[in-house]
């Protein structure tokens, strides 16, 4: 990312097509708090809304279950993909408690979500700390050349700074670099895309855009698709005007998404379906 101006993250506001993305999601958001479900039933939106949050960070993860399955299980200390979904709900349930710390000590949130990830299913002294030199990274999805520790040392001071100094970014934009940011670096051992995917909904949060939790990016980047989901990041690590606005569009769309997710959860309950 480039540091050339006081405030990088709000110069990409400005690239072709973001100032729409943003304006967008900002009317979705709102049409959802106006549901009149909202007015009395929000507390039950925002779970629903984490549940499957939840599921959809863990199919990017690759372990697609189905959400009634996803509600059913209570044990996920079996295979591989039952960890990867009991990490997601985990993260989930997490990062709400979180958001007061982020504005002060980012890199301690991320700390603290790779370590409840992680879940005990790490080696003790990997977890809740960046790689160092020679480590291994376990992200399947993320092909993408691996920076080296040093480089993900500097760079998560970059971004803990620009976080810790506010500016002038729309939500839209500051979540989208920070979720970029986090895939293109993968700091940790594991897990780094549920921690990206969680990072964004922290910032999603915190800014107030969506304070309660009740519109889940997470549910609209896995219905776009793994593969649009890699094309679009590819887009962010280019690091070119189009790229970074192709991969700001694409975070758009998937909170766009998940509002529409929501508002049909609104609109079951408003039935007596839900």
């Amino acid at each position: 990312m480039s540091t050339t101006s006081s405030d990088p993250l709000a110069a990409l506001g400005d690239l072709p097509g973001v100032a729409d993305a943003v304006d967008s999601v900002r009317k979705a958001v709102d049409r959802a708090y106006g549901h009149r479900v909202m007015r009395r039933r929000s507390n039950e939106v925002t779970a629903e809304a984490a549940l499957r949050g939840a599921r959809g960070s863990a199919a990017l993860s690759g372990a697609d279950w189905n959400l009634e399955e996803v509600r059913r299980r209570t044990d996920f200390r079996g295979d591989d993909e039952a960890r990867v979904v009991g990490a997601a709900l985990r993260l989930t349930a997490e990062a709400g408690q979180l958001l007061s710390i982020w504005r002060q000590s980012p890199l301690r949130v991320l700390a603290r979500l790779h370590l409840v990830a992680a879940g005990g299913g790490t080696p003790d002294e990997t977890v809740g700390r960046p790689r160092v030199a020679g480590e291994p990274v376990d992200e399947p999805l993320i092909e993408a050349p691996l920076p080296d520790a040093g480089e993900v040392s500097g760079r998560l001071e970059g971004l803990s700074g620009l976080i810790i100094a506010g500016g002038s970014a729309p939500a839209l934009v500051t979540s989208a670099v920070v979720h970029g940011e986090l895939l293109a670096l993968r700091p940790f051992g594991s897990h780094n895309g549920l921690v990206a995917r969680t990072a964004e909904r922290i910032v999603l949060i915190g800014s107030g855009l969506d304070p309660k939790s009740i519109c889940p990016a997470e549910v609209g980047h896995a219905e776009q698709g793994r593969a649009a989901y890699v094309a679009a990041f590819e887009g962010y690590l280019s690091g070119r005007p189009e790229g970074m606005a192709a991969w700001i569009a694409h975070c758009g769309r998937s909170v766009g998404l998940g509002v529409r997710e929501s508002t049909a959860v609104c609109e079951a309950m408003q039935r007596g379906a839900a």
